[in-house]
């Protein structure tokens, strides 16, 4: 059956847009889809390969201008105050350890710097911004991605009984899960259980976390320019400040921003799709489990510091 399938084109390209459409209309989340474009390539093989790469790369960046519209620019500097020294400590260090550590693993340099990235911020958006400045391939953006979904899920479990074990306040344990849970949707379910004011905490103190997606971004154009090449200016993280402005001191109504920010997360969701299904078996082997260590190291150390700092200091 999966052999004549394989086969059929036709078949084949009417399944993959279906899930496609499955992805846009939010049936699937996010490590759902990276997965399930990885599991259909395998078996089916990808009847859309030629255009992939190009559709990532375009997809990303619309992807990330349009989150900008759900967030506001006053709002998140306020809520940046909470925190703020923490913030940039666990930032800088958790980058530079990661370069080092990359170095030391001798891991590619766009796979280690996305896995830093994607820990020091805000994960999957993060990667999302980063990815396009530094041209990292599908390959580098998939097993980046990986990394930090298993670990995401792992924290929205292990995270709430440690904060009662530990005797974490309700709002100790908020900015805990801001500054060392990867994404937005695993620091709010994590918070979440453990109550409001955790979960009030977490969410505005991660919202000012994510403006730093833009020096980042910005950072790293400089870093991954070659000798002898043309400075590649990401003009789609200018797009996104310019959405952020807009929707902060422009009178556009709730469900304009709401829906563009709803569209947004679509288009992500169906390009983490697109990028599962750009992976193959070889291209997982040849990452290794460099990646993984890598991402794991981070991970404790920005947890273990970030507790340290929100307990004794």
């Amino acid at each position: 059956m999966a052999l004549w399938l394989k086969e059929n084109d036709t078949l084949k390209k009417v399944l993959f847009v279906l899930c496609m459409v499955l992805c846009i209309l939010g049936f699937v989340n996010s490590p759902v889809a990276l997965v399930g474009g990885f599991v259909f390539t395998y078996f089916l093989g990808n009847p859309f390969l030629a255009l992939n790469a190009k559709a990532v790369n375009w997809l990303l960046k619309i992807a990330v201008i349009g989150l900008g519209f759900g967030m506001n620019f006053q709002e998140t500097i306020k809520a940046g105050r909470e925190g703020f020294l923490l913030t940039i400590f666990s930032i800088l260090a958790t980058v530079l350890l990661g370069y080092f550590l990359g170095k030391l693993l001798r891991m590619n340099r766009k796979t280690s710097h996305l896995v830093s990235s994607g820990t020091a911020i805000c994960g999957g958006s993060a990667i999302a911004a980063v990815a396009p400045v530094i041209d990292a391939s599908e390959k580098d953006i998939s097993i980046s991605l990986g990394v930090i979904f298993l670990l995401n899920s792992i924290a929205l479990i292990a995270f709430p009984p440690i904060g009662s074990f530990l005797e974490l306040s309700q709002h100790e344990f908020g900015l805990w899960c801001a500054i060392a849970i990867h994404d937005t949707s695993s620091v709010v379910g994590a918070a979440y259980t453990f109550g409001e004011e955790a979960l009030n905490v977490a969410t505005t103190v991660k919202l000012a976390r994510a403006l730093w997606i833009i020096p980042l971004s910005l950072v790293s154009v400089f870093l991954f320019k070659g000798k002898g090449k043309q400075l590649k200016i990401p003009y789609f993280i200018f797009l996104f400040i310019v959405a952020i402005l807009l929707n902060s001191y422009l009178p556009i109504p709730a469900v304009v921003t709401s829906g563009i920010t709803t569209v947004s997360k679509s288009l992500l969701v169906l390009t983490l799709f697109l990028i599962g299904a750009g992976l193959s078996i070889d291209k997982i082997k040849s990452a290794g489990w460099k990646p993984m260590i890598l991402g794991i190291s981070l991970w404790i150390f920005i947890s273990i510091s970030s507790i340290l700092a929100i307990m004794f200091i």
